[in-house]
């Protein structure tokens, strides 16, 4: 593929940064997002996310000619595309941004076009999306898998890039590339050569689907199993962080580090999408999710225990404890809230305790805190001195280099850095 168009469809926390190293190689790329305010904010050289090193690609890109947003899709040589796919009500997957994202591109697909799909999906959804396309453009000739000859080559490609990481991983790791024929493969192997320097393994897209989804659902099990350990420790007056590194110490045993639960838009609901597709089978699967989804409702009752320590200590009045939340995002040194625990707990102890929770986020600006939210964001500094309750919920590294609190705070910990 010489001189070829990319056409980067979604500009979020995996498009962007994919748009963003096919332009750093000198390759046209147009980004398209519904989100005006995101386009006009590329548009400008800037970024709407934090990623180490993110802004800086944009920058330059925008200012060199070869990376431009757009709320419209428009003709290129290759689609990718990275739209959300959340559930719905009984952990139901929503593939309908795909869906929009087929019938949208449908108009300006010519043939020898290619589409990547790379959002995180349930197993079937390439051929969903392949129907959808095939209904738009009747005269177009999509893959079938067995067959040869087509006018539009179609893959799945997830992504697997860890938040705070992304722009060295999306270079260095390795993608499974499931193609609908081989022919389909070739081609996704083609626009992904233009900046990845990882291993390309072929295989089908099923497969490839089915591939993400397993690996979010082995780091699901694994944190599960940390998060499980934490609640028999408490009950147990077992310091879990000392448990888990003396445990670690086996040279086969490598126990993951508890929390407050799970988040962000893969580990917290793909294992659901197995689930959802073979739920008499996924027993393993199922039990991690309901774990690791219940951790926040203990570490509320952890907090509800503190408050009336509080209470006890100095003699203030329960609705006069202030309690201040450190972290929303749902890892650390990063922006991103999706799904979140710690944003989660957060409003559900404002909810408890009406205007006497705080929360601090160092890596979101006030003026940039857009929802609408039922607590405070202040700063560190802030903080320090109006904290009876002190609730460490993400591991940043401005938390890990040194909290401070009153000597009467009570503090509960989640993340084992105090």
């Amino acid at each position: 593929m010489s001189t070829p168009t990319i056409s980067v469809i979604g500009l979020g926390y995996i498009g962007l940064p994919a748009a963003a190293m096919f332009a750093s190689q000198k390759v046209k790329v147009i980004g398209v997002d519904v989100n005006q305010k995101a386009v006009d904010t590329i548009n400008q050289g800037k970024i709407h996310i934090v990623e180490p090193g993110l802004e800086d690609l944009v920058r330059v890109a925008v200012a060199d000619g070869f990376l431009r947003a757009t709320t419209q899709p428009e003709k290129a040589d290759a689609f990718v595309i990275a739209v959300p796919t959340p559930f719905k009500g009984d952990y139901e997957p929503d593939v309908s941004y795909i869906e929009a994202v087929a019938k949208a591109i449908a108009p300006v697909l010519e043939k020898g076009n290619t589409i990547i799909l790379e959002s995180t999906s349930p197993v079937g959804t390439t051929d969903d999306m392949i129907s959808w396309l095939s209904a738009a453009r009747p005269d177009l000739k999509f893959p079938k898998e067995g067959e040869t000859g087509q006018d539009i080559y179609v893959a799945y490609c997830p992504e697997r890039v860890l938040p705070g990481q992304v722009i060295r991983e999306l270079v260095e790791n390795d993608r499974v590339i499931g193609g609908i024929t081989p022919e389909c493969s070739a081609k996704a192997i083609e626009v992904y050569r233009i900046f990845v320097k990882g291993e390309l393994p072929t295989t089908n897209a099923r497969t490839a689907e089915m591939a993400k989804l397993t690996e979010n659902a082995f780091r699901d099990v694994n944190i599960a199993f940390a998060n499980e350990l934490s609640l028999i420790s408490d009950k147990l007056d077992i310091n879990v962080w000392e448990l888990i590194e003396l445990s670690n110490r086996h040279p086969r045993v490598n126990i993951l580090q508890p929390g407050p639960g799970v988040g962000g838009h893969c580990i917290a609901v793909d294992p659901w999408f197995i689930v959802n597709k073979t739920p008499e089978l996924a027993r393993i699967v199922r039990t991690a999710r309901e774990v690791n989804d219940g951790k926040p409702q203990w570490v509320i009752s952890k907090v509800q225990e503190a408050v009336q320590e509080v209470v006890a200590k100095t003699g203030k009045a329960a609705n006069a404890v202030k309690v201040v939340c450190y972290g929303l995002a749902f890892k650390p040194n990063i922006d991103d809230l999706r799904e979140s625990p710690a944003l989660m707990i957060t409003n559900k102890l404002a909810a408890l305790y009406p205007n006497q929770v705080l929360a601090v986020e160092p890596n979101i600006a006030n003026d940039h805190f857009e929802t609408k939210q039922s607590f405070e964001l202040i700063s560190y500094d802030a903080a320090k001195d109006m904290a009876d309750v002190a609730v460490i919920l993400v591991d940043h590294n401005e938390f890990k280099s040194g909290l401070s609190f009153r000597n009467d705070s009570v503090v509960v910990d989640t993340k084992g850095i105090v």
